[in-house]
């Protein structure tokens, strides 16, 4: 799947990212409160939606729930499959979440979308200069300039790790933001 940001109709699309929400009903709502606050023209789901994985701790723990939210923004979304993402999963999500990558663009800059269990940070997929890596599955929320690449990740919606906040990422004409779930500005990078 590729999608293109750009454009549209004169006025330049904003989207929102956001990661691992891992089947939390309770930060699910927060993080679609936030999305109808944005006004963004599109949804990127960076992967771990349903599951909470082994590792992670539950924390309002409903996957149907979840679903049944996701499913009624179904249109709006795109999604990229994490490592807890499973085929079952896509059996209840009215939405496509098995692709392991989204291409699109912010600028001139190519932006590889993927949840960063198998490309990331430490091992980027082939880049061109300027490229940028977004990826979720770390849990942090991060931008790095590695010289020949710019690595972001919006961090978690329902288990934030290394202290910090449960939040989502935009992308508008003006750049990437890093917020909180309640819309607060915490980190920027200017196109």
């Amino acid at each position: 799947m590729i999608e293109y940001f750009g454009k549209r109709q004169g006025k330049a699309m904003n989207l929102m990212i956001a990661s691992d929400i891992h089947g939390s009903a309770k930060y699910c709502g927060q993080l679609l409160d936030a999305y109808a606050r944005e006004g963004a023209d599109r949804l990127l789901l960076l992967g771990d939606i349903l599951y909470h994985g082994p590792r992670n701790p539950r924390r309002c723990y409903d996957p149907k729930t979840v679903a049944e939210m996701l499913n009624g923004i179904k249109d709006d979304i795109v999604c990229v499959r994490g490592n807890c993402d499973s085929e079952v999963d896509g059996m209840v999500l009215d939405f496509p979440i098995t692709a392991e990558s989204v291409l699109l663009f912010a600028g001139d800059r190519l932006v590889y979308a993927t949840h960063g269990h198998h490309a990331s940070e430490d091992a980027p997929p082939p880049h061109k200069n300027g490229d940028i890596l977004l990826t979720g599955h770390t849990h942090i929320p991060k931008c790095a300039d590695h010289g020949d690449f710019i690595y972001m990740n919006p961090g978690s919606v329902s288990i934030p790790k290394g202290s910090s906040k449960r939040g989502y990422m935009t992308l508008t004409d003006g750049g990437f933001f890093w917020k909180t779930l309640d819309g607060e500005i915490y980190m920027q990078y200017a196109l």
